[in-house]
């Protein structure tokens, strides 16, 4: 019997790296793309012997072709961190329209099954918590973060287009906070920047006061929730993520005490916009795709930590540089 053939967009990067070790070890030939401007072809190396797997080294907001049957895509092609999507702010915003209308055209070609990977930032900064996926969120389309949440936010409007007016099979997944290896150690969120700080002897960074509060959900929970809600029956948009809320001063906390840190914590102001709170309601996941985190914070934060001192010195101290020329347009 003939294996199911799925494209994974964003295939180099944190997210989409552990989707094509899943895909691969439960049977699929995965199909893996990626522009690499934020993912590393580190990150998947390991699949390249493996004959049920091939790499295309391709931007989606250009015209996209696969030849062969696709059965699923899966749009994981993105800047996700502050530090990438305030440096290429229009490439963000083309992979959230441009390619996501390639991935959606090739997908009613195909007659593939769509599942997109939105954000817990189509929230903005809530009026509601913690966050159902009924509520609409609160967003400032004009301020620096809105390349990125008006880019996931016009994503999920494209996708249900096509599913309301072209009949096709789609899924989204609004994901909140993730973390665990293979993550970037230099991209500006939270979690690897005090791991960062810690590792490199440096102060570790609070923006504002520490009160405002993240959810942290451990990769190998994340991808679980995805292939659930990707073989599910559900259209509509369900939020994946670990309700257990903590502050970030006390999150400061936490890292200090797994990694020995012996530096003071410093307090800078915080960005324009960035949320105050975030915590995932995720009653729909529970009710429709029976799926909770599994992975506590203190096993997650381990696993983690290990990958990170794993790292060479050249990588632990590598600052971002200009990668992004080429693609600031």
């Amino acid at each position: 019997m003939s294996r199911k053939r799925v494209l994974i967009t964003g295939a180099a990067g944190f997210l989409g790296s552990h989707l094509c070790d899943r895909f691969v070890k439960d049977g699929f030939h995965v199909i893996g793309m990626d522009n690499l401007i934020t993912g590393r072809l580190s990150n998947i190396e390991h699949l390249f012997p493996n004959e049920h797997f091939e790499f295309y080294h391709q931007d989606v907001s250009q015209f996209i072709h696969v030849p062969g049957k696709l059965d699923y895509i899966l749009h994981f092609a993105s800047p996700a961190s502050p530090i990438d999507y305030l440096k290429i702010p229009i490439q963000t915003l083309k992979v959230g329209s441009l390619g996501i209308h390639n991935c959606l055209g090739l997908a009613r070609v195909k007659k593939a099954r769509v599942l997109i990977a939105s954000t817990s930032e189509v929230y903005g900064d809530p009026e509601v918590h913690p966050q159902t996926e009924d509520y609409w969120g609160n967003v400032n389309p004009i301020g620096p973060r809105g390349v990125y949440d008006e880019a996931k936010r016009f994503q999920e409007a494209m996708t249900m287009a096509y599913h309301t007016y072209h009949g096709l099979e789609t899924r989204i997944v609004r994901i909140f906070n993730t973390y665990g290896p293979r993550m970037r150690l230099n991209d500006g969120r939270v979690l690897p920047a005090f791991i960062g700080q810690s590792l490199r002897g440096e102060d570790l960074t609070i923006f504002g006061d520490g009160s405002q509060t993240r959810s942290f959900c451990y990769v190998d929970d994340l991808i679980d929730g995805i292939v659930r809600l990707l073989f599910s029956d559900y259209v509509e948009p369900v939020n994946i993520g670990n309700p257990d809320e903590i502050s970030i001063r006390d999150f400061a906390e936490e890292i200090i005490k797994l990694t020995g840190t012996t530096q003071k914590v410093i307090y800078k102001d915080l960005p324009v916009n960035d949320p105050k709170q975030r915590q995932p309601d995720i009653s729909r996941a529970k009710s429709i795709l029976d799926w909770s985190p599994k992975v506590k914070r203190s096993d997650g934060l381990k696993l983690t930590y290990k990958y990170f001192k794993g790292l060479s010195k050249d990588e632990l101290f590598l600052k971002e540089h200009n990668k992004f020329d080429a693609y600031i347009k």
